[in-house]
């Protein structure tokens, strides 16, 4: 998805139509859409031939095929694909790749700090219609997401997370202690960074939802982030946007507690349980 919109990016750049980049593979304009649009494969020869057009140097040709390989490869998670969503499949390869991911969750612990039992609470409320087999298979993708923070190149995260998805009783007290001794651990991390926005804050920019946002190694891969919505997903690159973005978690990260007391305010909610 992301390489289809770079391909986008470096045509429209290089004033090429949809209609003269067909040309040059021998191709249906149509095509050359779905693949920006990552409805087909990237195939190699088209890729490369594309890039030519484009007036891509030859070493930034090479690294992005290099890319284009990878991408062609099916994920870790297609093993999951039967509990995956399409919409959400990007996700899970955006974060897997990323060097940097800032988060802002209003409703629950992020899905790559949450502990197993506070991740079953949090999935059989919001699939009540799955098997208990199916709610399983979610715990599994889940816990196999948050082997990216062990590592070496693991990348930093930093979260905001609202009062309210601590205080929220998912699972009960017990799972609630546990969840939050698992951030406690988690802090320990020198590439995790966690803020607790207070209710005492009041309003601030990023109230409307869920917000995260993936910096990448490559320069050839753009920032991207993501929302989501009960049906679906939608993944915003276009590098105004992505600023905004930016902007939004950089003010909440200036409104909400500082990181250093992060600690002390999950031993107070803990204790409250």
């Amino acid at each position: 998805m992301v390489l289809g919109k770079r391909l986008r990016h470096l045509r429209e750049r290089a004033k090429v139509s949809f209609e003269e980049a067909a040309r040059a593979v021998e191709v249906t304009p149509l095509t050359v859409r779905r693949m920006e649009k990552a409805e087909v494969g990237l195939k190699i020869p088209y890729v490369k031939e594309l890039l030519r057009t484009y007036g891509v140097p030859s070493p930034e040709i090479d690294d992005f095929l290099d890319l284009t390989r990878e991408a062609n490869q099916p994920g870790w998670w297609h093993q999951f694909r039967d509990v995956v969503p399409e919409w959400f499949s990007a996700y899970v390869s955006l974060e897997s790749e990323a060097t940097v991911i800032r988060a802002y969750e209003p409703h629950y612990v992020p899905g790559l700090l949450q502990t197993e039992d506070y991740a079953r609470a949090v999935l059989r409320a919001g699939f009540p219609n799955h098997t208990d087999e199916e709610i399983e298979r979610r715990i599994a993708l889940r816990v196999k997401r948050q082997s990216l923070l062990s590592k070496p190149d693991a990348p930093a995260i930093w979260a905001i997370l609202e009062e309210t998805a601590l205080r929220r009783p998912v699972g009960g007290p017990e799972v609630m202690r546990r969840q939050i001794d698992h951030l406690v651990e988690a802090l320990a991390a020198p590439k995790v960074r966690l803020q607790i926005m207070r209710f005492a804050a009041g309003p601030h920019p990023g109230a409307f939802g869920p917000l995260h946002y993936f910096r990448f190694g490559f320069s050839e891969l753009p920032d991207v982030v993501y929302t989501e919505s009960v049906t679906g997903a939608v993944y915003v690159d276009q590098p105004g946007e992505v600023v905004t973005c930016l902007e939004v978690l950089d003010r909440m990260a200036v409104q909400a507690e500082p990181v250093g007391e992060t600690i002390p305010i999950l031993a107070e909610l803990r204790k409250e349980l």
